[in-house]
């Protein structure tokens, strides 16, 4: 009887180190789907903004959301901030008169007042 006993508790020891394996197997699987759908979510942002970005180069109200803030808000960047920054960008140049009093240029924008 010995013998089996051992068998036996070698083969309990040896179901339970499967066990094991295959929940490390599952938790290391849906970490790379966790992965894969991040990544998926990031480069469909991606392809939003340059969408909105080539479609609307011109105008001043920014875009409405599309859902992402909802499905990652830790991640949202300060749209808000970088808007208002190219608006006052955009309101200079357009208030700066084309051809300064003494017939000069000004100079181009960015560079200088």
């Amino acid at each position: 009887m010995g013998l089996m006993d051992r068998v036996r508790e070698q083969a309990a020891q040896l179901a339970q180190k499967t066990q094991e394996a295959a929940q490390e197997g599952r938790v290391m699987l849906d970490q790379a789907q966790a992965r894969r759908r991040a990544d998926a979510m990031f480069r469909d942002l991606g392809a939003a903004v340059y969408a909105d970005e080539r479609a609307g180069a011109g105008r001043t109200v920014p875009p409405r959301s599309t859902g992402w803030s909802r499905r990652c808000p830790g991640r949202r960047p300060s749209r808000d901030s970088v808007t208002a920054a190219a608006n006052r960008r955009r309101a200079r140049r357009a208030a700066t008169p084309a051809v300064r009093p003494g017939g000069q240029r000004p100079p181009p924008s960015g560079r200088g007042r």
